[in-house]
């Protein structure tokens, strides 16, 4: 079956380059993941081919600069690709989404951020080493995040440390639900940086390490059988006296908190497999109706006037989910304007939740038959309820922004 981009290049003003990168990731999914995908979710498997797709096609360089050999998408560019690889195959659009983020967070978003000379040449220095490992040996890097406190979330610092040692950093501590644990060639982990061991933990002192995963000290640990997203194998990963060369920084030291808090649209970037899987569940849902799902018996169900009325709910769900979406990522760049902070939480709200609920109205238009294993829509079911789980920014977590944010000007408080 042939798929309509999810955002039409004329419609939605679209350059040249995300046309051609959305077109590229669409064909490549459609063709390569859409197959594969009941598979990795049924084994709960690594979508290892996917990669290798991916690294043929040159996309595991889609955020790399070009002046480093890579595509050069930026963080708006690389959100509709994503989008299109979500709607074939979700658990590889998350798991990708982890791998780019290191080249995003590294290329693009800090690229938009002043730094001093010395700073500069630093980093620029620092990732080239990562990107040629990305670009000439197709290597994956992954970005785990949570450790099953409030660090994730931005509210206290990372359990996870890295003393200063001779030579590089010593690191200890776990990262849970860590996608692509036991497959990724490098993890990206986020630390509390130490220069003894008695150094009060702080925020401010954040740095990120690209570290080996056949580095010793390094294990992954616990079983993998979630309801959903059940390729991305986000087993817990374990960091013990893991030593880590001075050179494996993904970033200075001291500037991933800066880039953090100026950047707050870089936590939207978990929302492009579920703006897919929202219009995989409406695609579905359209040509199950009309009797052209493969597979299935040739029979029109288009005429009921029932059907038509889920139909049309589900298409004003997803024009709203779509509207929300592409103006808050439009609007990604450093230091937005708090209305511009609460259009994205609102954005990141409606997509985690209405990819779900599309889901739901899919299954009660589509009937029983859709919820056979040998169909996607049970399978975008389980995978799109995952999506409001997803930190740093969760459905619950954006309500409380929202509200706040709606009620409290920045640095009031009830004290005042």
């Amino acid at each position: 079956m042939s798929l309509e981009p999810i955002f039409d290049p004329s419609a939605w003003n679209l350059t040249e380059q995300q046309a051609s990168l959305a077109t590229q990731a669409r064909e490549l999914a459609a063709e390569k993941f859409a197959p594969r995908a009941a598979k990795y979710d049924k084994e709960a498997s690594f979508p290892t081919e996917n990669y290798q797709d991916m690294a043929k096609a040159g996309l595991l360089g889609i955020c790399i600069p070009q002046s480093e050999g890579g595509l050069g998408a930026d963080l708006k560019t690389y959100m509709i690709a994503a989008a299109e690889m979500g709607r074939s195959c979700g658990a590889t659009a998350l798991t990708f989404n982890m791998h780019v983020s290191s080249c995003l967070w590294t290329g693009f978003l800090l690229d938009g951020l002043e730094l001093d000379s010395d700073t500069r040449a630093q980093h620029n220095q620092m990732r080239k080493r990562h990107y040629r490992r990305i670009i000439e040996g197709g290597k994956i890097y992954s970005q785990p995040f949570s450790e099953g406190g409030a660090a994730a979330a931005g509210f206290k610092a990372f359990g996870t440390t890295a003393l200063k040692v001779a030579g590089g950093w010593q690191v200890n501590g776990k990262k849970i639900f860590a996608s692509l644990s036991g497959h990724a060639d490098y993890y990206g982990a986020l630390c509390t940086a130490l220069q003894t061991p008695n150094d009060k933990h702080s925020r401010r002192n954040t740095m990120y390490l690209a570290i080996p995963a056949d580095a010793k000290g390094v294990c992954v640990e616990g079983d993998w059988d979630p309801l959903g997203m059940r390729g991305t194998i986000s087993r817990t990963l374990i960091f013990k006296d893991v030593f880590v060369a001075d050179e494996e920084q993904l970033m200075p030291l001291g500037v991933y908190p800066s880039a953090a808090g100026r950047w707050p649209h870089m936590f939207m970037t978990l929302t492009p497999t579920y703006m897919g899987i929202a219009q995989a569940c409406y695609d579905f849902t359209v040509a199950y109706l009309r009797g052209e799902v493969p597979g299935t018996p040739p029979v029109k169900r288009r005429m009921f006037p029932t059907k038509q009325i889920a139909v049309s709910q589900m298409r004003v769900m997803l024009e709203q989910t779509k509207s929300i979406w592409f103006q808050a990522i439009s609007e990604a760049r450093p230091d937005p304007s708090q209305d511009s902070i609460m259009r994205a939480w609102a954005a990141q709200y409606s997509v985690m939740e209405n990819a779900n609920e599309l889901a739901q109205l899919a299954i009660r238009t589509c009937g029983g038959q859709s919820m056979l294993r040998s169909l996607p829509l049970e399978r975008l079911y389980r995978d799109s309820r995952c999506g409001s789980l997803m930190l740093p920014w969760t459905a619950e977590l954006c309500l409380d922004k929202l509200g706040k944010g709606a009620l409290y000007k920045p640095g009031e408080s009830d004290d005042d």
